[in-house]
């Protein structure tokens, strides 16, 4: 636990003091409410990545019904996801995402899991705080910057300023996020919201009658555009493109289970729900009025980065909207990536696991593609970590009623679980195969998760009633 702090304590030691339950389920004292869950919802999902998605579907050539029906189904299931699936257990167990998996997969498989995790969080906040940086070069684009692109040197200075006041913000803890959350996210809404408005003009859209017409015809028209990065159109995309990917790109979150390491807060399962904050805010407003913003940058000859656009639509609120956004999905990942690789480095305290995994996050935001590129790493990171989220709940819900042992890693001191070990890498050895036959990334995701699933139950019958010479004692599966 814990020691108080004194006034003359170091810096150091109030660090040390910022206590995240890392290693012990959450205590009744530390419980939130409902205002906090909304307003850390709306924070992390009115964010960067918004402005970067949206323009990914006029890019991708999907049509207006494709968009508007598609992100309202989509989202929904992704609003039931949180609500029913991650939730549940997040309130039942009260431990971070890491530690469920120690208890059921032992030790080894944990540190493969943080260690995998970490490196995909990185890249995920590098390619947020990069959105920051595209809205802070703007000035600097503007005065000294006379003809070309911005030097790589000045993104790295941005990179290292810009990133260590994320960093910040990520050693605060979950408190001071949500602090943040509440207080930016409001506004944040109402920017995305005034700037799309703003831009309809420039489409052609004079009244609410003209919508429909310029929506099918300047916005969302079907036709795909070039990948900058290759030279190619991109791939196009259907309703079921724009379903799967509206309920899928968090997958990793709500069915993967890493929101166990927020929910576990929550007073109630029922917290789940304020997902809705996020999804229907952030995934379906701030994406189309992203997705409008780009349609207009297009028009105007404008690069098509976040922070262009948005200055488009709304000056100088709408560049700092883009910095806001940038943190705010940026911080809460720096949170999770340190105290994931926390579990590899149990002697380090998390704040500075955090740092350490903050000045890797810069140097991921020097790589400019990873935004070109953000639907295939959101995919890429549901495939590689969604398994054993959805080995915890199996092992929680379902193996106390076909009589098998919970959290068997644990009972047995088994430092690491074969089943779990086996069923994660024969689940990401179906999806490679199917990505080799040319399958989509969006749609191998659930069939994944079922592959893992099956072969998880498969895998414990046999290791708990073949090899196992007796069973262990009904309370050692509490």
């Amino acid at each position: 636990m814990s020691q108080p702090v004194t006034a003359r304590a170091t810096l150091v030691e109030r660090l040390d003091a910022l206590y995240e339950y890392d290693r012990e389920p959450v205590t009744p004292r530390d419980y939130h409410g409902w205002k906090i869950f909304w307003a850390t919802f709306a924070g992390e999902h009115i964010a960067g990545t918004e402005f970067v998605i949206g323009p990914l579907f006029v890019m991708h050539g999907c049509t207006a019904t494709a968009v508007l029906l598609g992100l309202l189904i989509g989202n929904f299931l992704a609003v039931l996801s949180w609500a029913f699936v991650c939730a549940p257990v997040a309130v039942r167990t009260r431990l971070t995402i890491y530690w469920q998996i120690r208890r059921l997969g032992g030790p080894w498989l944990t540190v493969a899991y943080s260690a995998v995790y970490g490196v995909v969080l990185c890249l995920l906040a590098g390619s947020m705080l990069r959105v920051s940086m595209t809205s802070i070069a703007l000035p600097i684009q503007h005065f000294f910057v006379t003809s070309g692109e911005v030097p790589q040197w000045i993104w790295i200075v941005l990179a290292a300023v810009v990133g260590s006041v994320i960093a910040i913000l990520a050693v605060l803890g979950f408190e001071g996020m949500a602090i943040f959350s509440k207080l930016s996210a409001p506004w944040m809404v109402a920017v995305f919201i005034m700037a799309a408005i703003a831009t309809l003009p420039l489409l052609g859209c004079h009244s609410l009658g003209d919508f429909w017409r310029v929506a099918n015809e300047r916005i969302w028209t079907g036709a795909t555009s070039i990948d900058p990065t290759g030279g190619q159109p991109y791939t196009k995309y259907t309703i079921w493109h724009v379903i799967g990917f509206a309920w899928l790109c968090n997958m990793p979150q709500h069915f993967g289970m890493a929101d166990l390491t927020i929910l576990r807060y929550a007073r109630k399962w029922q917290m789940g729900f304020c997902s809705s904050a996020g999804m229907y805010l952030g995934h379906y407003c701030a994406w189309v009025a992203s997705g409008i913003l780009c349609a207009a940058a297009i028009m105007q000859g404008i690069k098509t980065d976040p922070g262009p656009i948005a200055y488009l639509g709304a000056g100088l609120a709408g560049a700092l909207c883009v910095v806001v956004a940038g943190w705010n999905v940026a911080s809460p990942t720096l949170y999770r990536a340190g105290l994931a690789l926390q579990v590899a480095t149990p002697n380090w305290k998390r704040w500075l696991v955090t740092l350490v995994v903050g000045g890797a996050m810069i140097i991921c935001a020097c790589i400019p593609a990873l935004l070109a590129h953000l639907d295939l790493l959101v995919t890429t990171n549901a495939l590689l970590l969604l398994p054993l989220g959805a080995f915890i709940f199996i092992d929680l819900w379902l193996f106390p009623r076909i009589g098998l042992q919970s959290n068997y890693a644990e009972q047995t001191k088994a430092l690491i679980s074969w089943p779990a070990a086996a069923a994660w890498l024969f689940a990401m050895i179906f999806s490679l195969v199917a990505f080799s036959y040319q399958a989509n990334p969006i749609f191998l995701v659930l069939p994944e998760w079922i592959v893992a699933v099956v072969l998880y139950v498969i895998f414990s019958a046999v290791q708990q009633k073949l090899l196992t010479p007796s069973p262990l004692p009904a309370a050692a599966s509490a």
